[in-house]
């Protein structure tokens, strides 16, 4: 599909890196919620709907060694992660200016 819309367009096929893209584009928001029995919550939010949020998801459980899921658009990771999912989210493409931990 990809080299049928490069001849179409004309557009070198490096260039039809949609994923890359949308990564840029992303404004994502990384905060803490407390939840019953003083549990705490990050939540990541602000992915696009053509970012596959549940490879995100898994990835950042693998590398925090947490349990988590993917609700209504955005990633929950049990236990505060704020600090350290900056840096995995810039190594996975997103630009850091647009990552916003609160």
């Amino acid at each position: 599909m990809k080299e049928d819309f490069s001849i179409i367009s004309g557009l070198p096929k490096e260039l039809l890196q949609y994923e890359e893209i949308y990564k840029e584009q992303q404004v994502i928001k990384v905060r803490l919620e407390r939840r019953k029995r003083r549990k705490e919550v990050t939540i990541i939010e602000g992915f696009d709907s053509s970012i596959d949020i549940k490879k995100i998801a898994a990835e950042l459980k693998a590398k925090f060694a947490c349990g988590g899921t993917t609700k209504n658009g955005r990633i929950e990771l049990q236990g505060d992660h704020r600090s350290k999912v900056r840096e995995e989210l810039v190594k996975m493409g997103f630009p850091r200016e647009n990552i916003i931990v609160e």
